[in-house]
């Protein structure tokens, strides 16, 4: 659920990510997530190791002040208060920033060039253990300095409280606050980039001069520098906001799930499962691509981790299937970044939802189910009609691992997905779930009898956790500014009242809005950065105009996250490209088609809120029956190949598949039965042409070979 960065000294690169995930780089053998040779350097670095063991019990200790909320254990008196506990998470967890993340970036922490293209991942086999705890003097203050602030205003949370700290505190405690403030700003550059940072900056400055601007809109209370950095460190607004509250008390077990899910050998069973199921298919290796990088989307979230976990192994198979390098990045980069839209674990802002909301993640990720399985299906039917039209065939039977053997040996991930699923769903402890789930895969980790779980293993996933959890704790924490500042001036109230008498309260323009907003910002913000600020924005407007509240902050989420894939940014396909060695902007615009169907459901799903769920259960059937058909013909218009009909198409009938699939999508039935009328048309159209054109020779098939 790591999210990468969009710029900055030291952005949360695909190492970051893929080390936060649990997954090494290089995995090769089905063994690699327990045993991993011990670094030779790392015994003769006294330091590293020192710090190794500073970073495990720090995170051990986080996790025993979350476990000790989320249970109610308590064994050192009556429940923390709110604020105490967010002190303690943040003493545990923000100074691991410091010594995971370093003051610029290094080849330790990037496997990204400075323009932003992806370095070829194998370069992370050049990184050492010793390497990544070598934590200079000044970083190695700041982790004091950052764990002493925060756990003495843990240990004096009752006074500020009591004695309303954040509107008069005594002076050594003025001055801890703005020694937060500006631990947090550099905790969030160097976790998520400059760019959020400056904005962040400037949003948690903007109290001091928020009187001052000339546009009434945006004037505001105005604070001195004192009243301000009391606000942003002891208030409820600010760093301490609805974002770190949900962060520590939900977000955290998650993210060790993911890491125990891909440590215990998740990854490698969900290649093997895809593999199983779709390798003999047409594109089979493409198809491989699209299953694997969605199920892998339940353990990390991230796209561009999901590029460099999958994409060493499913783009060269790709390419040697005879599908073009750029096709089989952007298939790899399309396909991984849905994994922060794909329940049941979804990115960091799915999480931050429940906060706004004020609803169970178990309905967020159910409302974002079936825009997840469109988007899915869109590429897959997309991959299947170039494979058709290409006649490209897929994997040889006997080079493909075997279905039930592979459900059989990989049971204990099922099993561990089922209990979440079912602890979510029917017991609606999202809260405790994720933890439960991950004692059940510890116990069943260490009793196995072959690849069993070890002590180092078990090491590196605390290692492992600790860096995710530190990271989007640094990222939350520092975004938090950026509602402080808008909340404490009062602007935050006004400013979607003014956005729909700006608009005339017509709702699809405001959307296209929206859309452009999320776009933009997500080129240079991480995805939940994004989600926070138009949360407080532009979905109170989305939300006054009559869109459905799920469907509004979904419509933010899906947006922000189009930028991955798109140039001139497309941070998922540049990964890709350097996976793949092809052109990044070209590999971006390839990307591009094969997601198309992203740009179009934001739109379909905040018109017609049957497609999150929100409306009765026919309702919702009969949508997502209609949009299956809906995108399979937006899909066959995008590529320009109709699979079953098995007919390539002209511009003209392409055009017109489009437009019918969106009309599928949309709720007035009169849009619906034209769509349907038109796609029926150019299906018999179609069947009743055969075959033209130069590439629409039907592709040869070993008997064996499905069609989908």
């Amino acid at each position: 659920m790591n999210e990468p960065n969009a710029g900055g000294a030291t952005p949360a690169t695909a190492t970051d990510t893929d080390i936060a995930a649990g997954a090494d780089l290089d995995q090769g053998s089905p063994q690699f997530q327990h045993d991993a040779p011990e670094d030779p350097a790392f015994g003769r670095s006294p330091g590293a190791r020192i710090w190794r063991w500073i970073a495990i019990i720090m995170t051990i200790c986080g996790v025993a002040v979350v476990l000790s909320q989320v249970f109610l254990w308590n064994p050192f008196g009556p429940v923390m208060l709110t604020n105490q506990f967010l002190y303690f998470t943040l003493a545990f967890f923000l100074p691991q920033v410091f010594i995971f993340f370093r003051w610029r970036k290094t080849r330790v922490e990037a496997l990204e060039h400075p323009d932003g293209e992806a370095a070829d991942p194998h370069d992370a086999d050049h990184v050492t253990e010793a390497e990544t705890f070598r934590v200079p003097w000044y970083d190695a203050l700041l982790v004091v300095l950052t764990f002493a602030v925060n756990f003495y205003l843990g240990m004096r949370a009752l006074d500020a409280v009591n004695f309303g700290w954040d509107f008069a505190a005594p002076t050594h405690v003025i001055v801890l606050s703005y020694v937060l403030w500006i631990l947090v700003l550099e905790a969030l550059r160097r976790t998520a980039g400059l760019i959020v940072t400056l904005i962040a900056l400037l949003f948690s400055l903007y109290p001091l001069f928020s009187a001052s601007i000339p546009f009434p809109v945006l004037q505001g209370v105005q604070y001195d520098s004192n009243g301000a950095a009391r606000q942003h460190s002891l208030g409820v607004d600010s760093i301490l906001g609805l974002p770190l509250q949900t962060a520590a008390a939900l977000l955290v077990g998650f993210l060790i799930f993911g890491v125990v899910l891909q440590r215990a050998g998740g990854g490698d069973f969900f290649v093997d499962l895809a593999r199983a199921i779709f390798g003999r298919a047409r594109g089979g290796s493409a198809k491989v691509a699209v299953g694997s990088s969605a199920a892998m989307g339940m353990m990390s979230g991230s796209a561009v981790s999901n590029v460099l976990t999958t994409g060493p192994m499913t783009i060269p198979a790709m390419k040697k299937a005879g599908y073009p390098g750029t096709y089989a990045a952007g298939i790899e980069a399309t396909a991984a970044t849905g994994g922060s839209i794909t329940p049941p674990i979804m990115g960091t802002a799915a999480f931050l939802m429940v906060s706004f909301l004020g609803i169970p993640y178990s309905e967020v990720a159910l409302a974002a189910a079936i825009p997840a399985f469109l988007y899915y299906l869109g590429i897959f039917l997309q991959v299947d009609a170039y494979a058709a039209r290409k006649g490209l065939r897929g994997e040889p039977k006997d080079r493909l691992p075997r279905l039930l053997a592979t459900l059989r040996d990989g049971w204990p991930y099922l099993l561990a997905i089922g209990v979440l699923l079912f602890l979510l769903v029917v017991q609606r402890d999202e809260a405790q779930a994720p933890f439960y789930t991950v004692v059940l895969m510890l116990a069943i980790a260490f009793a196995r009898k072959t690849d069993r779980l070890s002590l180092r293993g078990f090491r590196d996933i605390v290692l492992a956790s600790g860096r995710a959890i530190a990271e989007i704790i640094g990222i939350i924490a520092g975004v938090g500014l950026i509602i402080g500042g808008l909340s404490m001036t009062g602007v935050s109230l006004s400013l979607a009242r003014e956005l729909v008498a700006a608009v005339g309260e017509n709702v699809l323009l405001i959307l296209i809005a929206g859309a452009i907003t999320s776009f933009v910002l997500g080129m240079g913000m991480t995805v939940s950065a994004v989600y926070v600020f138009l949360s407080i924005v532009m979905a109170p407007a989305l939300v006054a105009l009559d869109v459905n509240p799920v469907a509004a902050h979904l419509f933010v989420i899906y947006w922000a996250t189009a930028s991955y894939i798109t140039p001139p940014v497309a941070l998922a396909a540049f990964a890709a490209a350097g996976i793949a060695k092809t052109p990044p902007m070209k590999t971006g615009f390839v990307a591009m088609k094969l997601g198309a169907v992203k740009y179009i459901i934001p739109f379909c799903f905040a018109l017609n809120p049957a497609l999150v769920a929100q409306d009765s259960f026919g309702n919702v059937m009969l949508a997502l029956a209609l949009s299956i058909v809906g995108v399979f013909s937006m899909a066959s218009g995008f590529e320009g190949y109709m699979p079953f009909v098995e007919r390539q198409m002209d511009p003209v009938t392409r055009i017109l598949a489009v437009a019918a699939g969106v009309c599928m999508l949309l709720p007035e039935p009169i849009t619906t039965i034209v769509g349907l009328i038109v796609f029926a048309l150019i299906t018999v159209f179609l069947k009743l042409r055969g075959r033209s054109g130069p590439e629409a020779t039907e592709p040869v098939r070993e008997p064996e070979t499905a069609t989908a």
